[in-house]
C-alpha cells in the first residue's frame, strides 16, 4: 500500500496550488497552513530548492469525528498535501493516505474513519487528473 495518492499537472506551480485548493474545496477542505519549503530553505539554512509547498488540509467534521474516536490522532491533522516542481516541468500533488498513516492505530472505527477521508482525498486527486 503506498502512503500517499497523486497526481501530475501541467500548468504553473502557482496554478497547481490554486487548483489544488480549489479541488480540496469541493471536498469540504480548508487549507489551514501552508508551509514554502523553497523559502524556508533559502532563508535558514540558504540552500536552493524547487518550488516546493506543503498545504496542511483539514476537514472540520472528519477530524471532529476522528478526534472523538481517538483523542492522539491529532498528531497526525491535517492531512499533509505537498505540491511540488518536478524535473520536467510538471506539478506533482501527493496528498497522504490517511488509511496508511492510521494502520498503527488499533481502533476500527477510527480506520473507518480514516476510509471516508482517503475517498475524499482520491476524488481530490482524480479532478486534477490523478489516478486513486
Amino acid at each position: 500500500m503506498s502512503y500517499y495518492i497523486s497526481a501530475i499537472l501541467k500548468v504553473p506551480f502557482d496554478k497547481a496550488i490554486a487548483l489544488t485548493e480549489e479541488a480540496l474545496k469541493a471536498e469540504q477542505f480548508g487549507v489551514i497552513s501552508r508551509i514554502d519549503i523553497q523559502q524556508t530553505f533559502k532563508t535558514k539554512i540558504n540552500v536552493d530548492f524547487r518550488p516546493y509547498t506543503i498545504l496542511g488540509a483539514c476537514n472540520p467534521s472528519l477530524a471532529y469525528e476522528a478526534l472523538q474516536l481517538e483523542d492522539k490522532v491529532g498528531t497526525m491533522l491535517p492531512c499533509n498535501v505537498v505540491v511540488q516542481q518536478l524535473a520536467d516541468g510538471t506539478v506533482e500533488v501527493a496528498a497522504v493516505d490517511p488509511v496508511a498513516s492510521m494502520k498503527g492505530i488499533d481502533n476500527p472505527e477510527l480506520n473507518k474513519a480514516a476510509s471516508a477521508v482517503r475517498e475524499k482525498l482520491a476524488r481530490a486527486m482524480v479532478a486534477l487528473g490523478g489516478a486513486a
